[in-house]
C-alpha cells in the first residue's frame, strides 16, 4: 500500500502550528496590553514609546576608541514619529562646525587656550552684525551641541559622542544678544537612552555643558550658570511611567530609576515637540525652568583633557562657569537651554 507521507504528517502539522499560534498569541496581546494601560495611566504631556528604535544612518563621525553614533527612528503610541537620540543638523551643510579647542578624534591635543588659538583662522568669525563686537564662546558638551545667536547658526559639535572634545566659536554681533543651544546626550541604544556602561548592557549616561563668553579684551561677559533657562524634550530610559510628573512647563523625572539594567526592550521613553522658533530672541521661555547647576565631579570630567587642559579658563574663581542642564542629568538626554547675554 502506498502511503502518502505528507497526508499522514498534516494533522500533527496542524496541531503543532495551532499550538504555536497559540502560545503566542497572547503573549503579544499581554505585552500591548501593558504597554495601552501604562499609556492611559500615564498624566503627562508628552508622547510615549517603548523599546529601542529603528538604526537609520550608523556612524555618522568615527572615531577611534569613540562610541557607534548612530541615528534612529520610533514610533509612538499616538503614531507620531521621532528622530533618536536627536533632530540635528549634523549633516547639514549649511549649519557651520566649531573649531576645536581639543579633540583627540583628529589629533588637536592642545595643552592650553593660547595653543588652540593659534591655529583658528578668523575667517570662522560667524557675522549675525557686520559692525557688531566680537565675542568667543569656549565651549563643552556632554555629549552634542549646536549653538545658534540672534537665531542664527554660529557651531555645532564635531563629535557627536566620544571621545570627548571641547569647541571654540566667534561670532560678530551686538548687545544685547540671545544664546539659544540644542544639547544631546548621545545613546549607544536608540530610543531608550542607553549605553553599555558599569557592567550593565543597558545604562543611562548623563549629560551636562559649560560655556564661558569673552570679549575682544578677553574679558569673561558669560558663564552658564543658573541665570539660564532650560527645557527637556526627550526623557529615558522611564521604567514606570509613574515615576515622572510635570508642573506648568516643568518635567520631571528625579524619582525614576537611573539603575538600567541587560533588557531594554521594555523601557519606555518620553518626547515632547520642540517648538518653532525657540532659537530666536523673542521666543517666550518663561515657562521653562532654570537650569540646575551640577559639579565638575557629578559630570565626571577629572579625567578628560579637553576639560582639564582647561580649568583655567572653565574654573576661574572669579567667574567660575558651571555645567548646567534641566533637573535629571542622566535621563534628560535632548535639552534646549536660553540665555540672554545684556
Amino acid at each position: 500500500m502506498n502511503i502518502n507521507p505528507f497526508k499522514t504528517i498534516l494533522p500533527f502539522l496542524v496541531i503543532f502550528l495551532v499550538y504555536r499560534c497559540g502560545e503566542n498569541r497572547p503573549k503579544n496581546k499581554t505585552d500591548e496590553s501593558t504597554t495601552v494601560l501604562a499609556a492611559k495611566a500615564y498624566t503627562g504631556t508628552a508622547s510615549i514609546t517603548q523599546g529601542i528604535a529603528t538604526t537609520l544612518l550608523e556612524d555618522i563621525y568615527e572615531c577611534d576608541r569613540g562610541r557607534k553614533t548612530d541615528v534612529g527612528e520610533i514610533t509612538s503610541i499616538d503614531g507620531k514619529k521621532w528622530t533618536v537620540p536627536a533632530e540635528t543638523n549634523y549633516t547639514n551643510e549649511n549649519f557651520p562646525f566649531a573649531v576645536d579647542l581639543y579633540n583627540a578624534c583628529e589629533g588637536k591635543n592642545y595643552n592650553t587656550v593660547q595653543e588652540a588659538m593659534t591655529y583658528y583662522n578668523d575667517l570662522d568669525i560667524v557675522e549675525i552684525d557686520n559692525d557688531g563686537e566680537v565675542f568667543t564662546a569656549y565651549i563643552f558638551a556632554d555629549n552634542y551641541f549646536e549653538m545658534y545667536v540672534n537665531g542664527k547658526p554660529v557651531g555645532k559639535d564635531k563629535v557627536p559622542f566620544t571621545q570627548f572634545n571641547s569647541s571654540v566659536i566667534k561670532f560678530k554681533v551686538h548687545r544685547p544678544f540671545t544664546i539659544a543651544m540644542k544639547l544631546v546626550d548621545w545613546e549607544e541604544h536608540l530610543g531608550i537612552g542607553c549605553e553599555e556602561n558599569r557592567g550593565k548592557s543597558f545604562h543611562a549616561g548623563d549629560g551636562g555643558m559649560v560655556a564661558v563668553i569673552k570679549n575682544k579684551k578677553e574679558e569673561t561677559i558669560a558663564i552658564t550658570n543658573k541665570d539660564w533657562k532650560a527645557q527637556t524634550f526627550y526623557t529615558a530610559t522611564i521604567i514606570d511611567l509613574n515615576c515622572t510628573s510635570e508642573d506648568g512647563g516643568y518635567r520631571y523625572s528625579k524619582n525614576c530609576d537611573t539603575n538600567g539594567g541587560n533588557d531594554g526592550s521594555k523601557f519606555y521613553a518620553l518626547h515632547w515637540q520642540i517648538p518653532e522658533g525657540w532659537m530666536h530672541t523673542n521666543f517666550d521661555d518663561s515657562d521653562w525652568q532654570d537650569a540646575s547647576t551640577y559639579t565638575n565631579e557629578t559630570i565626571g570630567v577629572d579625567n578628560k583633557p579637553s576639560y582639564t587642559n582647561f580649568t583655567t579658563l572653565f574654573d576661574d574663581p572669579n567667574k567660575d562657569a558651571q555645567f548646567i542642564w534641566t533637573t535629571n542629568v542622566i535621563l534628560d538626554n535632548e535639552v534646549l537651554v536660553r540665555h540672554t547675554v545684556e
